[in-house]
């Protein structure tokens, strides 16, 4: 599996952190004394907890926690759909009246907030719940559905939706199909496409459309048709500097690495920095910033021959010190200071 996709737990920060959304995750307690147990043999008692450990959905949802930081509101959305389902399964078990719910959902939010994680476990908790048939998810953007000539986008989107069908389609920068600039763009073919299999095999595939907010709401407002069936809008936030912080330890844990005392602090320092610069990530920016401190750390190593298993496994703060986020913001503010030079010394 995609190491972003899953991370151990680690560190004080990052098991406190996932233990207080613990509460948020897991499916609601009924509230208020147990009714009597019922003698009718007619009307047989249903026991919710049992149903929900046979389902095994509680562990998917633990995964979750395990995986992500924060995002409360997120985990509390899909533990709400997760409870709605189970009970409409034992209602259909039961024979009540039932429909199958529309579950096509919308993820908006900044790149690396966990959209495609969370995608990937509802589809896991659909599956288990009996849902859809195969649990898989089938991540694409445009390229993946429209064609570049007349003919070419009817095939390419009914191939991605054959193998999505049992599954989630999950589909990044959803607008991107929508160009309404281009009087040739074939993205609205693929559009009707997707909307009639939406419609029409609703029990067997759950369409998730995802991207920035603003460009999400606009696409909406030209597809009304879409809009309508999009039964579960869910925003992902940006992580906050100490969520981030976490999420490091729980990267650097899971692929056994962790900070020394004096890296961890020189990290935050660098989240900090980071989040300011443009095109930062979330949880994707500090990856990468991960996978290019332990590139440093191999080559302090390397060159300094003897080692521990111990200097294995620590990153040190020479090994994030390193980074342009440090040394060009060490370079403006020594140009900074040489510009301040010049002037006092052209007006003295």
């Amino acid at each position: 599996m995609n190491p972003d996709l899953r991370r151990a737990q680690a560190g004080d920060d990052g098991a406190n952190a996932s233990r207080s959304d613990r509460d948020s995750s897991s499916l609601p307690e009924p509230v208020g004394p147990r009714p009597p147990r019922s003698t009718d043999t007619a009307d047989p008692e249903i026991d919710l907890r049992a149903e929900l450990r046979e389902s095994q959905v509680e562990a998917v949802l633990d995964t979750l926690d395990g995986e992500l930081i924060g995002l409360r509101a997120v985990k509390t959305r899909i533990r709400e759909t997760a409870a709605l389902l189970l009970v409409d399964r034992v209602r259909r078990r039961l024979e009540l009246t039932t429909q199958t719910p529309t579950l096509h959902m919308s993820f908006t939010g900044n790149p690396g907030t966990g959209k495609t994680t969370v995608a990937l476990r509802m589809s896991e908790i659909l599956h288990r719940l009996g849902y859809v048939r195969e649990g898989h998810l089938v991540s694409v953007t445009r390229d993946d559905l429209v064609g570049q000539y007349i003919g070419h986008t009817a095939p390419k989107t009914k191939e991605v939706i054959k193998r999505a069908m049992g599954g989630v389609l999950f589909i990044d920068e959803a607008y991107y199909l929508y160009r309404p600039e281009n009087e040739r763009d074939y993205g609205q073919e693929s559009i009707e496409i997707l909307l009639q299999v939406m419609e029409n095999n609703r029990d067997d595939l759950v369409v998730v459309l995802a991207g920035y907010r603003d460009r999400m709401d606009r696409f909406f407002q030209s597809n009304p048709g879409m809009r309508s069936r999009i039964a579960h809008h869910l925003d992902f936030p940006d992580y906050t500097q100490a969520e981030l912080l976490a999420i490091s330890k729980l990267m650097l844990a899971e692929m056994s690495y962790r900070f020394s005392p004096e890296a961890e602090t020189t990290f935050a320092d660098y989240v900090a920095r980071r989040m300011e610069l443009p095109h930062f990530a979330n949880a994707r920016s500090i990856r990468n910033a991960l996978d290019r401190a332990r590139l440093r750390q191999a080559n302090r190593l390397f060159a300094a021959g003897a080692l521990t298993r111990r200097d294995l496994m620590t990153i040190e703060p020479q090994d994030i010190l390193a980074s342009r986020v440090f040394t060009e913001s060490r370079a403006d503010s020594g140009a900074a200071a040489e510009s301040s030079d010049q002037s006092h010394a052209s007006h003295s």
